[in-house]
């Protein structure tokens, strides 16, 4: 078994294809070699199930027979050399490479790395329209350009220096599920992404009268003010109600799930303390970010945590069952790529079609990439929002579609939770840049 420079193969060696179940990819493989030659790709695709047990074997702690997922599918011999075409046939990331064996048995490689094939669900080939919407904001006042109250500021400032906590009214997700009919059928969004709707700390609140809704308490609970009192229904009842009115406009459901960290004085952290971060000093330890640290938050530790993983991975599951298509993962670059393998595998075991998408913002290319593909993640957030000369929009393009045919799709979104309104700048500016995504 050898190296042979003079092997050539297409797709070329180490190159990255974003594919969609469906579609199919084409091996060749030059020149043919010697009479009595024969030629196979040795492929993961269509071997799903033992590329999740693999994934899954640190979590589950299941031995996983190594290399089983590999498999050698023949080709044909054509006039310039080998050929086969392969259907792709579920989601997931694949590995595939052309090889020679020739008459005396010897096995000869192309020079170069495995060709790796992120394959999509169909379901997400197109009309991947988002709308994002903090349910918080939905309320009586989310018509309004200000949502002050001059009447009472003075009060409520008083009412801070004496270290109380003011918690204003809520929209809930009863509102959201009103408003569907106008985000799916007037503004043609097919998905709905909601801001995290877990219960938040409003007691050591460092982002607004509510806390950050990143500071989450409890990966599967539903914020008490997101729901209405209502004696029938619990809060996941009322959430599911939302999930039903999304999918009978025959829409989507997102929400964003944070598992880089959890809000102080989570659950998580209160039964397993052990999966947290701390500093040389002892000290619980807040992760951050362009040189600020974010206080309200707990960094999780997840350097060799499989039960961790796993516990995580049911998190995502039970939303699922929740009625959820996909999840924005928060921070995501910041958890590393065995662990998103142990999910994301986990998850598609069981809802095949689960779109991840990575918030990388602030972590490197290349920790996107290695997310997008061994990690099992589909979709990356677009950096397009930042850039705004024509110059830098031109430049960002560029780099955002050849990365959707290598990778999977950089979801170019107008705004962020980060970043002042646009709104904030007039209505022609908000319209121009939501044209432009």
């Amino acid at each position: 078994m050898a190296d042979c420079p003079e092997l050539q193969m297409m797709p070329a060696p180490g190159r990255r294809l974003a594919l969609h179940v469906g579609d199919r990819i084409r091996f060749d493989l030059a020149p043919a070699g010697p009479d009595g030659a024969h030629a196979f790709v040795r492929t993961t695709l269509g071997r799903d199930a033992q590329v999740r047990a693999e994934a899954q074997a640190p979590a589950t702690h299941r031995r996983a027979l190594a290399g089983a997922a590999w498999r050698d599918v023949p080709m044909r011999r054509t006039a310039a050399g080998w050929s086969v075409d392969l259907t792709c046939t579920e989601p997931g990331f694949f590995l595939g490479k052309p090889y020679l064996i020739d008459a005396d048995g010897t096995t000869h490689w192309p020079a170069g790395a495995d060709v790796g094939l992120s394959v999509h669900s169909g379901r997400w080939r197109s009309g991947n329209t988002i709308y994002c919407a903090f349910p918080r904001l939905f309320g009586p006042l989310r018509n309004r350009a200000d949502t002050a109250d001059r009447l009472i500021a003075d009060q409520l400032a008083v009412l801070d220096r004496h270290g109380y906590t003011v918690i204003p009214a809520s929209g809930t997700l009863r509102d959201v599920a009103q408003a569907v009919p106008h985000i799916v059928e007037r503004l043609g969004c097919r998905i709905l992404h909601l801001l995290p709707v877990n219960p938040s700390p409003t007691v050591n609140a460092r982002m607004g009268r509510y806390g950050s809704p990143y500071a989450g308490l409890d990966l599967t609970g539903i914020d008490p003010a997101l729901v209405v009192f209502d004696r029938r229904t619990t809060g996941i009842d009322q959430f599911r109600e939302l999930a039903y009115t999304v999918h009978r406009h025959d829409a989507r459901l997102f929400i964003d799930l944070a598992i880089n960290h959890t809000g102080w004085l989570s659950r998580l952290q209160e039964e397993h303390p052990e999966w947290f971060a701390r500093n040389a000093d002892g000290t619980f330890r807040s992760p951050g970010a362009w040189g600020t640290t974010w206080e309200d938050l707990v960094e999780i530790d997840h350097q060799h945590r499989p039960d961790l993983w796993d516990h995580l991975a049911q998190a995502f599951l039970t939303w699922c069952r929740r009625g959820v298509d996909g999840f924005r993962c928060d921070a995501g670059y910041m958890v590393p790529v065995e662990a998103w393998r142990v999910i994301t595998s986990r998850v598609r075991e069981e809802f095949p079609d689960t779109v991840f998408l990575l918030e990388g913002l602030g972590g490197a290319w290349s920790a996107t990439e290695a997310l997008l593909t061994d990690g099992g993640l589909q979709w990356a957030y677009s950096e397009l929002f930042q850039n705004y000369s024509g110059r830098e929009v031109a430049a960002y393009l560029d780099h955002a579609l050849v990365q959707n045919r290598r990778c999977g799709l950089l979801v170019h979104y107008s705004e962020t939770h980060d970043n002042n309104r646009l709104a904030a700048s007039g209505r022609v500016w908000s319209l121009l840049r939501n044209r432009l995504c």
